[in-house]
């Protein structure tokens, strides 16, 4: 009768049990079932900590051999879909671990010399979330990229700038897609932050108190690419907080994309109709024939509060947790891997939405027409003729007030109308009531001014690489 623990089929410590798990607390705590996608990151891994134990001595060459070629073996099993995933071994790491015994022997069992599963998760998340992060940086780039380009195109375009959803001042089109960038470049800047505290080796903490092994973890930190090592053992095994800060940046980013989302649906709106989406990002109705609704874009919305809810569900599972590593942590695991997920997907198919956005100009333009968009320039005129700005404000209210009675816009009122409010409006108050205007007299950096958003557009361009 075998004693290798791992080969029984309950679990590794059944050693110490008198009865096997029943089936049903099998199938409550297992993991394999998602977090077998830490595959490559718990070989890796292993791997570094197998060629360190033989640096130093604690394994022979000729294991640390076996388990190379062990592990090659068990790689080309998983990519080919040919790996026997067993619920009864619980997680990834277990599952593995079985099959490199089953493959090269005592070797095998060698491996787990100077470590935990307790440093071996924190290990593989953070090798795994390492990567995504770097993923995900690359479709923040592609954003960024999408509406820097459309932008590009409409320097010259008009629409209405709103506050309190009411027509407040005339921007350009691009004016309004680069304050999505500004938003979209910060989320980059918060995960290369989560990255470098990331990127931390928990391994050698081993199960919460260290080990008497002469480890070098240093050499497996170098070895993986982590920019250092977690300094307490306790700490290594049992914080999330590196989960928890991507899942809160995620959570921004996604509130972001939301934001644009609920632009892009309130633009295609026939009460908007300021743009137009490619019919691949639109479906139909089942009942009604002349519908095309922006489905992208509102479960691009819906999905923010998907991730805002994991963020929610990380912080909770955390908070009543005393160190060390608790069983709580292993439910981390599926809302990191769907944030990840729905961020990365999310941001892949926004980004190429906003690339076939068609942009109706005259819609625009007659949009901000609407509102007594030029009213704050007048206020500007009076006060560079020297009013006070509070009474210019008080002038411009009683002739905006005359505009709304007559049906008319601000421009169209006569010069002589209008120099009954204040002698000092002369006939050049004209070119700054025009929407263009509007915009061309806003050059101050970080304007609307058409010579600004070209200039913020280069910038951008510059930064991305494009």
């Amino acid at each position: 009768m075998s004693h290798d623990p791992l080969a029984n089929k309950q679990q590794a410590w059944s050693a110490l049990f008198s009865e096997p798990m029943s089936e049903l607390v099998q199938r409550y705590t297992a993991s394999v079932g998602f977090d077998q996608r830490l595959w490559r990151a718990d070989i890796e891994g292993s791997l570094a900590h197998a060629e360190m134990l033989a640096a130093q001595g604690v394994i022979g060459v000729a294991d640390l051999a076996e388990i190379r070629r062990g592990m090659a073996t068990i790689t080309n099993e998983i990519e080919s879909g040919q790996f026997q995933w067993k619920l009864e071994l619980e997680d990834v790491h277990l599952n593995i671990e079985a099959r490199l015994t089953a493959l090269v022997g005592d070797a095998g069992k060698r491996l787990h010399t100077g470590r935990s599963r307790n440093d071996q998760v924190a290990t593989d998340v953070r090798l795994w979330l390492r990567g995504e992060i770097d993923r995900i940086a690359v479709l923040l780039t592609a954003m960024q990229r999408a509406l820097v380009e459309l932008a590009a195109k409409h320097t010259e375009t008009v629409m209405p700038g709103y506050t309190h959803m009411q027509v407040a001042q005339p921007v350009s089109f691009a004016h309004h897609l680069l304050a999505y960038v500004e938003m979209f470049s910060r989320d980059a800047e918060r995960l290369a932050d989560v990255r470098r505290r990331t990127n931390r080796l928990p391994l050698g903490a081993a199960a919460l108190a260290g080990t008497s092994y002469p480890l070098d973890r240093e050499r497996v930190a170098k070895t993986l690419g982590f920019d250092g090592i977690c300094q307490n053992s306790l700490d290594a095994v049992s914080d999330r907080d590196f989960a928890l800060e991507f899942s809160a940046a995620a959570s921004i980013c996604m509130v972001h994309v939301s934001r644009l989302a609920e632009e892009i649906v309130l633009w295609m709106s026939q009460n908007f109709g300021f743009i137009d989406l490619a019919d691949r990002y639109c479906t139909g109705s089942s009942i009604m024939p002349q519908k095309r609704n922006p489905d992208v874009a509102e479960l691009a919305r819906g999905k923010s509060g998907r991730v805002v809810g994991h963020l929610m569900a990380l912080l909770t599972l955390m908070k009543g947790q005393p160190l060390t590593y608790n069983k709580d942590n292993q439910e981390d695991k599926e809302p990191l891997f769907d944030t990840v997920d729905t961020l990365a997907d999310t941001l892949r198919i926004m980004a190429e939405m906003v690339g076939g956005i068609e942009v109706k100009k005259d819609a625009m333009e007659r949009a901000a027409l609407k509102g007594y968009a030029t009213a704050t320039d007048l206020a500007d005129y009076l006060v560079k003729k020297g009013l006070p700005f509070r009474s210019a404000h008080e002038v411009v209210a009683h002739a905006v007030k005359t505009a709304i009675t007559r049906g008319l816009d601000l421009a169209q009122l006569p010069l002589a109308e209008l120099q009954q409010f204040d002698a000092r409006i002369g006939d050049d108050v004209f070119a700054v009531l025009t929407l263009r205007g509007s915009m061309d007299a806003r050059q101050g950096v970080g304007g609307t001014a058409p010579v600004q958003v070209r200039a913020q557009i280069e910038r951008h361009r510059a930064r991305l690489g494009a």
